[in-house]
């Protein structure tokens, strides 16, 4: 399925795969770069009622998106690369975030990109699978996708089979799929999606 990554292309995150000590960039808050990386998928989001049968038959968490749902992108912040409910928190110790419920579609449905799990000041944060604004926008960095797609992807991710996002350029998923394990063992099959 199409995607739309970031609009400054890809820079190596922090995810399940070694660090990258190369001459390629490194994912940095606020460079307009997805990740790229082998990366946890760990929780879905969406605006919808918890009750919902798509809330119900989720098969990893899901965060159900309220005004007060926020993921903290300020780096001084002790809930950096956080979600986090600002009615629960105390006191609010972040000058920027990103609203979970947004007036648009972007955040109808989505999944959390485990990138920078342990919150390393400034090397980005919040990035998710989402729906996106159309197929020739870019994200400011995250990865996103078709309404219809995302739904898909969403209803079909399970926590019990460890879902992962791995997200490179071509060249670098050849140079990584053995010592990572990835699908597509010869060069005539293109890697599972």
């Amino acid at each position: 399925m199409p995607v739309c990554l970031g609009r400054a292309g890809l820079a190596w995150g922090v995810g399940l795969h070694p660090a990258m000590n190369d001459a390629h960039p490194t994912k940095r808050e606020g460079d307009g770069c997805a990740p790229a990386g082998m990366f946890a998928i760990t929780a879905l989001f969406g605006a919808t009622d918890p009750s919902d049968a798509a809330v119900q038959s989720a098969r990893l968490p899901f965060l159900c998106a309220t005004g007060d749902l926020k993921c903290i992108d300020d780096p001084a912040s002790q809930h950096y690369n956080r979600i986090v409910d600002q009615r629960e928190v105390g006191a609010i110790d972040w000058t920027s975030h990103e609203d979970m419920l947004r007036p648009d579609t972007r955040y109808a449905i989505g999944a959390v990109v485990a990138h920078n799990p342990d919150g390393l000041p400034s090397a980005g944060s919040c990035i998710f699978l989402h729906v996106w604004q159309d197929a020739a926008t870019p994200t400011a960095g995250c990865t996103a996708s078709a309404l219809g797609d995302m739904r898909e992807i969403c209803q079909w991710l399970d926590a019990t089979a460890n879902p992962v996002l791995v997200q490179l350029p071509q060249a670098e998923y050849a140079r990584y799929r053995d010592a990572w394990s990835l699908p597509g063992n010869d060069d005539s099959r293109e890697p599972d999606r």
